[in-house]
């Protein structure tokens, strides 16, 4: 790596090696899909330089991350290593809501009743 490369990288490339995408041509078609901001800004190039400090919003099937870029790899390692090169900033994700005691049953007790069935139904919402 030469001096110019230590202070900044490819997106795509940092990408890939931060393990947020499996593959480098999947990371230049997250990068040029609209699906990365660098900064609060929309990317459209996989060419687009990150440095240390730049704050990256990546829009993942089923999850949005907000990573903070700390610094490079020189080559695609392990998962270990992927976890030095950002700092997590995403939200913590909601806690399942947990399961009301009408709806726990007694290990034995047999199967629901009709009345019991109608009470879950109405806690469900389902009429």
């Amino acid at each position: 790596m030469t001096a110019a490369s230590a202070e900044s990288q490819r997106i795509d490339r940092w990408l890939w090696h931060a393990r947020m995408v499996r593959t480098r041509a999947s990371a230049a078609a997250l990068a040029q899909s609209g699906h990365v901001r660098l900064n609060g800004q929309r990317i459209k190039a996989p060419a687009c330089a990150v440095r240390p400090g730049d704050v990256l919003t990546i829009a993942l099937p089923n999850v949005v991350k907000v990573l903070r870029v700390i610094g490079f790899s020189p080559r695609h390692g392990g998962s270990s290593d992927a976890k030095c090169l950002f700092e997590d900033l995403s939200p913590p994700k909601e806690q399942k809501k947990s399961i009301p005691d009408l709806l726990r049953r007694e290990p034995g007790t047999g199967r629901p009743t009709k009345k019991d069935r109608r009470a879950v139904d109405r806690l469900r919402g389902r009429n």
